[in-house]
């Protein structure tokens, strides 16, 4: 089987960006909203300066989606970013991952409940 083709230098970036705590952290206080950067601090406990430059180095990757609000700068995860990361993955693991949206169709066709994701083996 030949590897899929890929953007190491890009990858190698995209997984550096994701393999810190502090990032990881506010991410995870991103899932399913979007926040101000003193809103992020609130909920994370991360405190300033330390989350600016975190939160930086997010952008970067293009790891999070930023509006601007008056003097307010908020932040959301760019799920489509993610999703090249899930497709990285799932190329190492030999799994498609199914899209959210394709998942909850058929969850509804099903009458089930709302599971989110799911991978089956390729």
């Amino acid at each position: 089987m030949t590897p899929p083709v890929m953007d190491l230098e890009a990858n190698i970036e995209l997984l550096k960006a994701l393999a810190h705590p502090v990032r990881l952290a506010i991410l995870n206080t991103l899932v399913g909203r979007e926040l101000s950067v003193g809103a992020i601090e609130e909920a994370s406990g991360i405190a300033q300066p330390g989350l600016s430059q975190q939160l930086a180095v997010l952008r970067n990757a293009a790891l999070v989606h930023t509006r601007r609000e008056t003097k307010l700068i908020f932040y959301r995860i760019n799920q489509e970013r993610i999703a090249d990361l899930s497709a990285l993955i799932d190329a190492f693991a030999g799994t498609v991952a199914v899209r959210r949206e394709d998942a909850e169709e058929v969850s509804r066709l099903r009458g089930g409940g709302g599971a989110a994701m799911f991978a089956r083996m390729g």
